[in-house]
């Protein structure tokens, strides 16, 4: 490990941090999107700093005990391809910080965005909805922010996982919805019995070729929350599958699948999918009435 005799400041830090996730090709994509984004988020969260602050304590000097919490979470982060977020316990989505650790995937979905800044184009009563299910909800984060978007709903967090449900639970905790939002451990359907006005999920959907291609940080992440079959669509075909029966008459299902766009669309030749544009594109999530839904299958 360097001693940091020669690092004193916050941009001391982020500049050493910076160059050491460049040198050994740290590999992104699990809350930020360049080595330095990296940096900055490991280095004030370490420092229980916040995230848009980095302008304020570039030149503040680290403490001998802090020097060496630094250098520790930027050696295991570097050389040991330990996820940011797992080193930290904690990943954010906008304002909303949620814990996290390596029971659950890392908090990233275009769903979430969706909910922060869309969800109204495609409901247009938020206010009408009652009845929410968040499936292979994990952390609990898509629940979290659906509780949120529709504060006079109940929401129903499902996961098959028990030590992620044990995650979602200490985030629901912290925001105060245990009164609100309901956990529940099951196999997609298998344990649900009432209908909702929205179903949402981001679940498993990578393919087998790539699981066997994925980088270090992302084989840290629970597998099951990830593996979907040979395709990728394995829960997939399941859940559109499934959801008519567990959807009101005018119920919404709403569904990130990745790049699998087109294997889903071969599955189901069909089904009238709704692709929902996102900030990557307008391949990664599907909306799909109940009526929608009925008519693929039986069509």
């Amino acid at each position: 490990m360097v001693n940091g005799n020669n690092l004193s400041t916050v941009r001391d830090f982020v500049r050493h941090a910076t160059t050491e996730f460049a040198e050994h090709e740290v590999n992104l994509g699990q809350g930020t999107e360049t080595h330095f984004d990296e940096a900055c988020f490991l280095i004030l969260r370490t420092l229980s700093l916040p995230l848009h602050s980095l302008d304020v304590f570039l030149d503040a000097a680290l403490t001998p005990p802090e020097v060496q919490k630094v250098l520790h979470n930027i050696e295991q982060r570097a050389k040991e391809k330990v996820p940011a977020a797992y080193i930290l316990n904690e990943a954010w989505l906008r304002e909303y910080k949620f814990h996290v650790n390596k029971d659950v995937l890392i908090p990233r979905s275009h769903i979430a965005d969706l909910l922060f800044d869309q969800m109204d184009v495609w409901i247009a009563s938020p206010e009408s909805v009652e009845e929410v299910l968040d499936l292979c909800t994990g952390s609990g984060c898509l629940a979290i922010l659906a509780a949120h978007q529709f504060q006079n709903s109940r929401v129903v967090a499902s996961d098959l996982s028990q030590s992620a449900l044990s995650v979602c639970e200490t985030n629901i905790e912290k925001y105060q919805l245990k009164g609100q939002i309901t956990p529940i451990q099951s196999d997609l359907f298998s344990a649900i019995n009432q209908r909702f006005d929205l179903i949402i999920s981001n679940p498993p959907y990578v393919d087998q070729e790539s699981m066997d291609e994925l980088p270090p940080e992302f084989q840290m992440e629970p597998k099951m929350a990830l593996a979907g079959g040979d395709d990728g669509i394995d829960l997939v075909q399941r859940i559109i599958k499934e959801a008519p029966d567990y959807l009101a008459t005018n119920g919404i299902l709403i569904v990130e699948v990745g790049r699998d766009r087109a294997a889903i669309e071969n599955e189901f030749p069909k089904m009238p999918f709704t692709w929902i544009e996102t900030q990557s594109g307008r391949d990664f999530v599907f909306l799909l009435s109940r009526e929608d839904l009925c008519s693929g299958l039986t069509g």
